[in-house]
């Protein structure tokens, strides 16, 4: 149950904060978007061979292009028009740009929900025992968390990547299932080892904010008073230094959500992904044509900015209400 102290706080900024509400219509957006896949997209976005007669990719609606095929011997241009069934353009084998711009939402999101969840589960606990207990148990466990930070996120995904090898987890649409969607996917692939991977990376951010809130926490007079009672250190962790903790955690989980999402794109964008479903991919797959067949690169592109500013503007307004020490942002 929320209190009513802290459910006036986040009301009161959000009712301020004209960013909050753009980042909330943004991110509820592509949240549906990914969740309806199957029903938004109009093709199946694994298909491939949607060109015109002359083997060309479709523009989007209202863009055309030129370019050159052989006839007779010799090379003519050609103004290549859009189709009214493919929204968006088809990208240089034939798929429907914007069906995989709409699954691609899916893999970004789950990997960065996923992901995010995963690191909190491992820092969390790793830095409120550090901070709780401190001294060498302290010393010993931040030490680690240090060589972890000694490395680029990137790298470090990449080196544990090539450790694991790249992975996807097959997980039944039941939208398709129920026969909502004909001609769609049966399965949604997640990648699982990425998912692994930004965990084991990012973990260590959660640990270093839990221990600090944990070395205040444990200071406080009402955590003395339950260890004079006799009350046990896992009871003490449970039921007063990990509720006390979590506000500085959820803010950097909201932001972290933002920053995985570009880690993923980075990997898939590499080829690390272990699905073809993904933005990053999209980007890589369209770079060499942004001159001619700019949509294919700038459409995933445009899906990866909107919804890491979206995190980003959420996560504002949550720092802006959960954190009494700043004044929430007058929009």
């Amino acid at each position: 149950m929320i209190p009513e102290r802290l459910r006036s706080n986040l009301k009161r900024e959000f009712d301020r904060s004209l960013l909050a509400k753009l980042g909330l219509v943004l991110l509820v957006g592509v949240l549906l978007m990914a969740v309806f896949a199957p029903i938004i997209a109009t093709h199946d976005p694994t298909r491939t061979g949607y060109v015109d007669e002359n083997g060309n990719e479709y523009p989007p609606r209202g863009a055309e292009y030129t370019t050159q095929i052989g006839e007779d011997g010799e090379f003519v241009e050609v103004e290549v028009e859009p189709n009214e069934e493919h929204l968006l353009g088809t990208n240089n084998i034939g798929q429907d740009v914007f069906s995989r711009f709409v699954y691609g939402a899916r893999t970004s999101l789950l990997v960065g929900l996923l992901g995010t969840g995963l690191a909190v589960l491992m820092g969390v606990p790793f830095g409120l025992i550090a901070g709780y207990y401190g001294g060498r148990v302290d010393d010993v466990m931040m030490r680690i968390a240090d060589v972890m930070l000694a490395f680029p996120s990137l790298v470090l995904a990449l080196a544990l990547i090539g450790v694991f090898g790249t992975s996807g987890i097959g997980v039944p649409d039941p939208i398709v299932m129920a026969g909502l969607a004909d001609g769609m996917p049966e399965s949604t692939a997640i990648p699982g080892t990425v998912t692994i991977v930004v965990a084991l990376v990012t973990w260590v951010w959660f640990a270093r904010v839990a221990r600090g809130e944990a070395m205040s926490v444990r200071t406080e007079e009402y955590v003395k008073a339950a260890r004079s009672i006799g009350a046990s250190d896992w009871t003490i962790l449970r039921r007063h230094v990990l509720p006390n903790s979590l506000t500085p955690v959820i803010v950097l989980a909201t932001i972290q959500v933002a920053a995985v999402v570009l880690l993923e794109s980075s990997l898939s964008f590499l080829g690390f992904s272990g699905t073809t479903l993904s933005w990053g991919y999209e980007i890589q797959r369209g770079q060499d044509y942004l001159r001619t067949r700019w949509w294919i690169a700038t459409i995933p592109g445009i899906g990866i900015v909107l919804s890491v500013i979206a995190v980003n503007l959420l996560g504002d307004w949550l720092r802006d209400a959960l954190d009494p020490n700043i004044e929430g942002e007058r929009g």
